[in-house]
């Protein structure tokens, strides 16, 4: 079996996000027996994610509790008590139907604050030293160079490395390097805000569980974080291209609390006492769409892209960040093969392919689906958009039961593991 030498191998993640935290841990996770160097560059002056809550579903969960991390999950989560989502009508919040969950065992679904999951992965980075963590590191260019990459900064420095790992979001510098960021206003746009249960009308009906109010062309959705204590609100409304146009892509861009209000005018009372609640000033974001990446890889494997550089999505589907981790995971397990040249053909490109290959058909069917599903919770698909709201009820509730099951129940290790193996046996994998 032949090794690498014993040199370091130098790895730059750029972008200090969950994405980015959670690959240096997974290559450190996988690859820890070699000699490694990971670097993790984040713009910002410090780790800290911009919004509010994130949903980590069953597949996202149980990757990080593969790295020893779950009991920490687990505990800035809480529980769910047997349900995943309930559906509302807008206007009287009468039930649409409600989807249950199982979340009695370790391995559970785990809605939590961003900044708390953040806060995990960091800390077990620095706990285990899995990586040397920089901050006001802006990437603004990668450099083609012997044997690496060079990675150039806003500030006037660069670093070298061996490969490069492009996890900064959807407006990322490296993608941007390589193919033209091209944004499609898909029409939609959202308001986001975390409030304090407590200060909620007692009892609240919902403590522990998702719900969503949907009516034609919007919804409201909220879920409990922060181990059930702060209601994370997101509220979507569909309008023309030119009602959004004017609307930032970005998480930072706020509005007046009126705007939340006359938006959603007429909708439950339960609803108008979580907007009463809400900031003075929430923020509101425009919802882009992007089409699918067909190449997540460059300079020969030594670039490569992750999470929103990779594959960015519409919020609705709450996959975006488990579909960063799963990525992160997979890379890990391809590094490390990578490293150890079991069969003497794991070129840094047979790496880099070999992620594509097993991510990149999942992660693309989540972005369509994601959209699809936004379409059918405003009511706004092909056979649904001439309806009444009493007719459209019945079919989202139809479309909607199943979605989910496939994003949570995905083996990824049996996934890369057949994957891996028809690579073996071809030979080599196509680029």
């Amino acid at each position: 079996m032949a090794s690498r030498p014993e040199e370091s191998f130098r790895v730059a993640v750029v972008g200090g996000g969950i994405g980015g935290l959670y690959c240096a841990l997974s290559i450190h996770h996988h690859c820890k027996q070699f000699p490694l160097d990971i670097h993790v560059y984040e713009q910002a002056s410090q780790y800290k994610e911009i919004g509010a809550g994130v949903g980590l579903g069953i597949n996202a969960a149980r990757l990080i509790h593969k790295i020893d991390l779950g009991d920490e999950l687990n505990a800035c989560a809480g529980y769910r008590e047997g349900i995943w989502i309930t559906f509302r009508k807008y206007n009287n919040g009468e039930e649409i139907f409600t989807v249950p969950v199982g979340d009695s065992g370790k391995v559970r679904q785990a809605p939590c604050a961003r900044t708390d999951v953040l806060d995990i992965l960091r800390t077990g980075i620095e706990k285990r030293g899995a990586a040397t963590l920089h901050t006001k590191k802006a990437c603004t260019r990668v450099e083609d160079v012997e044997n690496g990459v060079r990675v150039h900064f806003a500030d006037g420095t660069s670093d070298f490395a061996n490969i490069v790992i492009g996890c900064d979001g959807i407006h990322s510098a490296v993608r941007n390097q390589f193919i033209a960021d091209k944004p499609v206003n898909s029409g939609q746009y959202a308001y986001r805000a975390v409030i304090p249960i407590a200060e909620l009308p007692s009892p609240w009906r919902f403590p522990t569980y998702s719900v969503m109010w949907a009516a034609k062309h919007k919804h409201f959705l909220t879920f409990p974080i922060s181990r059930n204590t702060q209601l994370n609100v997101v509220a979507f409304v569909t309008a023309s291209a030119e009602a959004a146009a004017d609307v930032k892509e970005s998480w930072t861009s706020v509005c007046d609390r009126q705007d939340v209000e006359r938006d959603f005018a007429g909708f439950d009372e339960s609803v108008q006492a979580i907007i009463r609640l809400m900031p003075e000033k929430p923020s509101k974001w425009r919802l882009n769409h992007r089409d699918p990446l067909e190449k997540w890889h460059y300079f020969d494997g030594r670039v490569i892209l992750l999470g929103d550089a990779a594959h960015a999505m519409l919020p609705h589907l709450g996959a975006g960040a488990g579909q960063s981790i799963e990525d992160g995971w997979v890379l890990g397990r391809a590094m490390a093969e990578h490293l150890q040249q079991a069969h003497g053909m794991e070129t840094l490109e047979w790496c880099a392919q070999l992620y594509q290959d097993v991510r990149k058909t999942r992660a693309q069917k989540t972005q369509r689906t994601s959209r699809a599903a936004g379409d059918t919770y405003q009511m706004q698909t092909e056979d649904m958009i001439d309806k009444s709201f009493e007719e459209c009820v019945p079919m989202m509730a139809e479309r909607t039961r199943e979605r989910m099951k496939w994003v949570w129940e995905e083996d990824l290790d049996e996934a890369y593991d057949k994957t891996r193996k028809g690579t073996a046996v071809n030979g080599s994998n196509s680029a």
